[in-house]
This record gives C-alpha cells, structure tokens and sequence, in this order.
C-alpha cells in the first residue's frame, strides 16, 4: 500500500466511521460531531477566563472513554473532540482579552496590548474578525507543516536512533522542558523529580513493588487521572480559591464603549496585515516543534518581531500597544500555529510538549491501538499498518476542525464573549465538582479522589513557590517509557554501564541536555529581572 491509499483510508475513517445521525439520508459520523462539539466548548473555556483548554480536555477525557469504551472505533471520536477544544480554546482566548481587557492565559496578554484599545476606540467587533482571521490562518498553516513533517522526522528517528540514543533523546526533551518552563531551572529539575519518583511508586519489572512502603494502596501505583488532573486541575483550582478568599472583588463589571464606525474586515485590511500573520505563524511553528516552550514565548516573539517591522515602515500608522490591527494579528497568528506545531514531537517521538499535548497521549495511553512515535509512520505494503491509518485520521480532523474555525468560529466567538461575565466564586465550584467527578468515572473507588485532592494539594504549593506543574507531568507521562527503553538499552549492549555515552549520538544528546541546563542556570530568574 502506498502513502496515497494511507491518507485515503484515514479520511475514510473520520467520514465513514460510526454513525451519529443522518441528514436527508446523508450519514453524519460520530467523529464529525465530536470534533465540532469539542470546538465550540474549547472556545467556551478559552472565553472564559480562568479556564483553559487543558483543563477542559482534563476533564473531559475520563467522561468520553467513559462513554466510548475502549475499542478502536473510539479513538477517533476521542481524539477529534480533544483537539477540537484544543484548537478552540485558542480561538476563544482573545475574547476576554479584547473586550475587558482580560487576559485569560499568559499568551493572551500580548492580545490586551492593542484590542483593548481599540474596544475603547468602539472598534471591538472588527478586532475580534482580525483575532479570528489572523489565528485560524497560523493555526492551518501550522497544521500544513505538522502533516508535512511529523512522517519525516519520525523515519528518521526510526532509521538512526537505536535503543541508547532513544534513551538519551528522552534525557534531553526531560531537561530541556524542566529548563525552559518556569521561573528557573532549579524549579523545573525539582518538579520533573516529583514526577518521576511518583511515577515509579509502586512499579517495577518483579514482584515487588517498588517505594510502597509496604502499604497496599501504594503498592498499585498512582493512577494517571488522579495525579495529572489533581495537579494540574485541582491545584489551580485550590490556588484560585486561595486568591479569592484574599481578594475582593469589585461588584460593578465594565461597561462596553459604544461600538461605531465599520466593523468589517476589508480585503485592504487582510493586505495589511498578511505580513504580520506570515511572519508570526513561522515563529510559531518553530516555537511549537520545540517541546515545551509552549504560546506564550511565541507571542511574544511574534508582537515583538512585528512591533520592530511596524514602527521601521510604517512610522506614521497607529503604533503597537495603541490599538493597532496588526499587533493583534501578530500576537494571535504566532500563539495560534503553535498547537498544530506541539503535535510534531508528540506523533514523531511520542514527547509531549505541552499540557494540551499530555491529554492527547493520555487518551491514546487509555484507548489503546495508537502509540505516539516513529513506529506509527511504518509504510507497510504486505498488510495495513493500524497506527498510520489513525495517524493520517487524527490529520483529517485537524483539518476538519480549521474548516469549523473559518466557517462558524468567528460567530460563536463573539457569542461566547458572554461568558468572560461569570463570576470565579461561582465557576471554580462547578470545575471541581466537574474535576472530581470525572475522576471517580475513571477510577470508581474514592481510593481515587483521596489521590487525587493530594496531588491537587502538591500541584498547590508548587505554583504557591513559582513552581511550573508542567514538568511534573511530563515526567510522570514519560517515566514508564524513559525506564523500559533504559532497561532494553542496557540489555541490548550487553549491561554496559556507560551505554549512554559509547554511542556518538547518543553522547551528543546528553551533552546537549548538560549544556540546556547549564546556560538555563546562568539565565536570571523573573526575581533577578
């Protein structure tokens, strides 16, 4: 079989899959509508400040295997719901940042820069076309790329790497991730740490359970929903409840400025501020390849390589930071590219990058049929490799979900702008009932949820100290494959100790994770700045 009938049967397999409903006779499949359901609740969430789409996607994903099982007729639909929220979250973020100057993600900010004022300027509708128009363009292209290259960067992997230089990649995306997220590389190593030493209580390749400390409940392990949805879901809700209970909030919301003047997006407009979303959509494309680093650096990136060509041209249009169009394109162009972008390490290498990326793997981990990394992209001709089927299907509703985002994106986005009114005492309740209760259809033991309000306590203190959970877990996700791939390793050359440093790449690998934590040692922490 050729690449042709491959990309052929993965579209099938989103179009022609199970049933949903029929429409004049045309059957609609379930996938379909999950990807366009998970779209519209992303943009919700991204609306929403206080929410995201990892969090959603945390929650969500017990609920759908929950709903679908666990045969391969469910991995599809899964899936396609998850990266609809992931995509629509990134949508929906520039709601609030817009109209109430609310940035509801770090990424977000660079958006408040120029929408807010031209909210003020009574130019809110027309800068929520451009948020839309310039994200849903870096998204696709983003999206060109990771079809383009995620195959060919894991035939390489395949091709060169063998079990120790495998290893060491692993090292390496571990240590660049802990040195580039958070306030400094000393947090990052400490709560990758905590997330390795969690993942292997209660594991190992014999009988006997490994730091259980004698207890059953330890000797089982961590179950992954409840440490990676108490850390990361529980723990922002408990530091969000803290912040609350601290600060009082004002009754009176701000009133919208009266909306006047063209609110439409002219093909003069698009003309200007094409350069912008080119520039921006490449620099999130890159930024996105690169575990880890995630949309916020993008964003800043993008604004300000735009601010440079903007104020260099054109000096005498509206500046950045004063309500121009094009530092809205360039912020949302940039953060938007780098979703599809995160996908690359994760389907090439099987390394998440990112949280949204973990819900992803996670849902892959629990379905089965699907394992992230170079062996899905095997072109076998004798008999049809399963994996790159689903891989060339997980395209297909990737590009399904831009076609959603440029058709009716832009209109549930400006609905959704409703939703930046509901206040955090009300919402952060409903999250954690909604967090818990996910978590007890995963589990069905309040053993559980016991867990899980503990990670939730530790993913707490971490941000209460500057401590970015991500890293956390990444090493929890990865710990099982990193010590099973050491194992073979060392098995393989023969229990060779310095396995990791007789191979020339795999040597390379590990310098280069040395010299990622150097330089990240001698960068100042956000104190020193």
């Amino acid at each position: 079989m050729g690449v042709s009938d491959y990309i052929w049967m993965g579209i099938q397999a989103v179009f022609q899959g199970p049933e949903a409903f029929s429409i004049l006779g045309l059957s609609i499949s379930i996938t379909i509508v999950m990807v366009l359901a998970g779209f519209m609740l992303g943009i919700v969430v991204g609306a929403t400040p206080g929410l995201a789409g990892p969090m959603a996607m945390a929650i969500s994903l017990p609920i759908l295997i929950s709903a679908f099982g666990f045969s391969p007729d469910a991995l599809l639909p899964v899936m396609g719901f998850l990266i609809g929220v992931m995509k629509g979250a990134t949508v929906g973020g520039a709601v609030p940042a817009i109209l109430f100057n609310t940035p509801g993600t770090p990424d977000a900010y660079m958006t408040t820069l120029d929408g807010y004022p031209m909210t003020q300027a009574g130019q809110a509708r027309k800068a929520l076309k451009i948020a839309h128009f310039s994200s849903a363009s870096g998204d696709t292209f983003s999206d060109v790329v990771l079809i383009l290259c995620a195959p060919f960067l894991a035939v390489l992997v395949e091709r060169y790497l063998d079990l120790p230089e495998k290893t060491a990649l692993l090292i390496l995306s571990m240590a660049f991730i802990a040195s580039v997220i958070g306030g400094s590389v000393g947090k990052g190593i400490i709560s990758m740490g905590l997330g390795l030493l969690a993942a292997y209580i209660g594991t190992g390749e014999d009988f006997y359970p490994r730091l259980s400390m004698g207890t059953q409940s330890l000797a089982q392990g961590f179950p992954v929903a409840t440490a990676v949805l108490g850390v990361l879901v529980l723990g922002e809700v408990f530091k969000s409840l803290e912040d609350l209970w601290h600060h009082v909030r004002a009754d009176d919301r701000p009133t919208e400025p009266r909306q006047s003047g063209d609110q439409r997006l002219h093909w003069a407009d698009i003309r200007r501020i094409s350069p912008y979303i080119a520039r921006s959509a490449v620099i999130g494309t890159v930024i996105g390849a690169l575990p880890g680093i995630g949309s916020t650096l993008a964003a800043t990136l993008g604004y300000s390589a735009g601010a440079r060509r903007h104020a260099r041209k054109y000096p005498d249009r509206v500046k950045f930071g004063h309500g121009a169009p094009e530092g809205i394109a360039a912020t949302e162009a940039a953060n938007s590219s780098v979703s599809g972008a995160n996908l690359i390490p994760v389907l090439s290498l099987g390394i998440p990058g990112n949280a949204a990326a973990v819900f992803l793997i996670l849902a892959t981990e629990s379905i089965g049929g699907f394992n992230p990394g170079p062996s899905v992209f095997k072109f076998t001709r004798e008999a049809i490799n399963p994996e790159l089927v689903a891989a060339f299907g997980l395209f297909t509703t990737m590009m399904v979900a831009n076609a959603f985002n440029w058709t009716i994106g832009g209109a549930i986005m400006r609905a959704a702008g409703v939703m930046v009114r509901v206040p955090k005492h009300i919402l952060l309740p409903i999250v954690l009932m909604l967090t818990l209760t996910a978590i007890y259809v995963q589990e069905t033991r309040m053993q559980g949820i016991w867990f899980a309000i503990g990670f939730g306590v530790l993913g707490y203190l971490m941000r209460r100290v500057g401590m970015s959970p991500l890293p956390f877990v990444i090493a929890f996700i990865l710990g099982g494959k990193l010590e099973e791939t050491a194992r073979q390793a060392f098995a393989a050359t023969g229990g060779d100790a310095w396995f990791l440093f007789t191979s020339p790449m795999a040597a390379l690998f590990m310098g280069l994770a040395v010299l990622f934590v150097a330089f990240s040692l001698r960068r100042p922490t956000e104190a020193e700045k």
